[in-house]
């Protein structure tokens, strides 16, 4: 005999088709409150320098020697695979635009994502699960202009000049290598990157690393404050906010990278 499911499953399973789109415009939601808060009211400039603390000169470690390492394996593997063609000599161009096209801005992002985004949404986690969110309402604090909106600029602000400083010690790297270990002249490294490197190579990285700051500061915020079933629950969004995180960082890369270059062929052909 056949069972017809009742009315609440049929809902649970609607819920569960529908989970993502609803999260999706819960994220929306969110931004969209933190940026009326941050406009009625801007957040305290010491919760901000806290957080720009936080964010940057506190990952500055973790970048360095994310950076440094990257800029030593590209220039290695570009000698390694150029110089019995004869073109070593683009080892430090090949290192200078992957670092400030994508490996300076991903991988930084990546970094900041495990270091403050995992901890920021752990934070809020815990918050959320031992009503302290809730009591803070209560006395008409507004979580959004107090928790986020700091969180918010420091990421924003940030993250472009990690993913500077990032690009800059992987150029770096490139030429300790290059130079002290496969013998190149310093001339031969540096050369040819103002002849090839432009403008819009640079602000690639630039956008990129707002980009992303943005997603890893409201990605972990908005998994935080969504958190519920105690200390498992704190894991739980902790580990959903890192691997949805690093999902968008890649998916935004790559749309980042068509639309960038696309607008940017347009002004080139219209300049001419």
């Amino acid at each position: 005999m056949d069972v017809q499911p009742n009315n609440h499953s049929l809902w649970n399973k609607t819920l569960v088709r529908f989970a993502l789109i609803i999260a999706v415009g819960e994220y929306i939601i969110l931004i969209k409150n933190v940026a009326k808060a941050m406009l009625r009211r801007p957040p305290s400039p010491a919760l901000i320098l806290k957080q720009l603390y936080d964010v940057g000169v506190a990952s500055l470690p973790v970048v360095a020697i994310t950076g440094f390492f990257t800029g030593l394996v590209l220039a290695a593997q570009s000698f390694y695979q150029l110089s019995d063609k004869g073109l070593a000599s683009v080892t430090g161009l090949m290192v200078a635009k992957a670092m400030m096209t994508e490996l300076g801005p991903v991988l930084t992002a990546f970094m900041v994502t495990g270091r403050v985004g995992a901890a920021m949404c752990a934070e809020l986690g815990t918050m959320r699960v031992t009503e302290q969110i809730d009591a803070m309402q209560t006395m008409s604090v507004n979580p959004n202009a107090y928790l986020i909106a700091p969180r918010f600029i420091a990421g924003t602000f940030m993250m472009p000049l990690l993913t500077i400083f990032s690009i800059a010690v992987g150029i770096y790297g490139g030429y300790l290598i290059s130079v002290f270990y496969f013998n190149m002249a310093p001339s031969s490294y540096w050369d040819p990157m103002p002849i090839h490197i432009t403008f819009f190579d640079f602000l690639t990285g630039i956008i990129k690393g707002f980009v992303f700051g943005i997603l890893i500061l409201t990605i972990a915020c908005f998994k935080g404050l969504r958190t519920s079933g105690g200390a498992a629950g704190v894991g739980r969004s902790t580990t959903n906010s890192v691997v949805v995180t690093y999902c968008c960082i890649l998916l935004s890369n790559f749309v980042l990278t068509i639309a960038l270059n696309i607008i940017y062929d347009a002004f080139s052909r219209g300049g001419s």
